[in-house]
């Protein structure tokens, strides 16, 4: 039997939680009924996605549970914020400001804006950090501004953005902030009121919920366009029959977060913090990426002199991790967000990026401290290849 391999890859997605799994089955076996049906069997479906709800709300300090939409993940949650939120406000003006590591699904999103509906979009660059400056997002915003989109957590380097400042200067202008919380709801670091956002999507499987459902946080007053038309569903916002299983393993999910009943984020980062230390201390030259404190729990990016991170991976059968985001897997090119805070291609092409979580034991961080210190000695000894 197969040894498993040591996972090291969270941000990329999480183990879905027995509890969650638990609380699905029914949904998917005796309890089938559609939630718009009036009979007894919709009811319970429709009881059990208001539930939901009240936990996704309760988990990112919502006022209550109709200021979250359900989607198919947070990619369509991107979609549905960005080009809603800019349709809806066209007659007031047409240009957005994002910033230069935004997820590829934000920067898509923008994009299709600028193509198709002839608005114009300015990407904000950010520090060595990976931090834009509150002052950027301010210097860049125009009377046509009408959409700030600016992710809380880097899914790559981990760095958490200076949002509620942000927000003091889009408010005022009535500017729609919207943020990809993708990575930062799962720590419990997501709290919309006291940030300021007005929109937050969201990712059941980056917080040990199941892969297909995310949700769009809506603040209360706000009008967006819809994007998918054909029922009334999510309030007229999202057309479709629920995907009731998924809604509940994601409120299940959240809840357990709340309610503390999984491991802290001090845990967390306490396991990182061990295995960041002894890698430094061992690979000489290797460099941290992201903000040294305000950063994801588990994030680790570093980057390994003289090293090829893919390499390095293929020789460690035995780790689960990745070279960056999930979503750039196979494209070839150095990570959009790497350039972004100022390493070359070959420092792009030599970072490695490890994530810790809640399922993360110390022999785990052990085991692969040695994995990783052995082969990069390995790599660093060997003769680089003809050109």
């Amino acid at each position: 039997m197969n040894t498993p391999p040591i996972y090291l890859d969270h941000q990329a997605t999480t183990p879905l939680d027995q509890r969650a799994l638990e609380a699905m089955l029914p949904f998917l076996t005796s309890e089938y009924g559609n939630p718009s049906s009036p009979h007894s069997c919709g009811r319970t479906a429709a009881r059990a996605i208001r539930t939901a709800r009240q936990q996704l709300a309760q988990l990112i300090g919502a006022k209550n549970e109709m200021e979250i939409v359900f989607t198919s993940g947070a990619t369509e949650a991107n979609h549905l914020a960005i080009l809603g939120a800019a349709l809806a406000a066209r007659p007031t003006g047409g240009h957005i400001v994002t910033t230069a590591i935004e997820h590829k699904a934000v920067l898509a999103a923008c994009q299709r804006l600028v193509d198709h509906h002839g608005y114009t979009c300015t990407r904000v660059g950010v520090d060595a950090y990976g931090r834009v400056r509150p002052t950027d997002i301010a210097a860049a915003l125009t009377p046509n501004t009408v959409l700030v989109s600016v992710m809380h957590a880097n899914n790559e380097i981990g760095s958490l953005q200076q949002l509620a400042a942000i927000a003091e200067i889009t408010t005022p202008r009535g500017i729609v902030l919207h943020t990809d919380a993708a990575q930062s709801a799962g720590c419990g670091l997501l709290d919309v009121l006291d940030l300021g956002v007005d929109l937050a999507s969201l990712s059941a499987h980056k917080l040990h919920g199941p892969k297909g459902i995310g949700a769009l946080y809506i603040r209360s007053g706000l009008h967006i366009t819809a994007q998918q038309t054909g029922g009334a569903q999510e309030r007229g916002l999202r057309a479709g029959t629920p995907n009731v299983p998924a809604i509940v393993g994601f409120g299940v999910a959240a809840q357990l977060i709340t309610n503390h009943a999984v491991p802290s984020t001090t845990f967390i980062r306490t396991r990182r913090d061990r295995l960041e230390c002894r890698l430094l201390a061992a690979i000489p030259g290797t460099t941290v990426n992201g903000h040294p404190h305000q950063r994801l729990p588990g994030n680790l990016s570093l980057s390994l002199p003289g090293i090829e991170a893919a390499d390095l991976l293929d020789r460690i059968p035995g780790i689960a991790a990745s070279t960056g985001s999930a979503c750039n897997t196979g494209s070839g090119e150095p990570s959009h967000v790497l350039t972004a805070i100022g390493l070359t291609r070959d420092q792009a092409r030599a970072t490695l990026r490890l994530s810790i979580d809640r399922t993360t034991t110390d022999t785990d961080i052990d085991q692969a401290a040695e994995l990783i210190i052995h082969t990069a000695h390995t790599l660093m000894r060997t003769p680089p290849k003809a050109a």
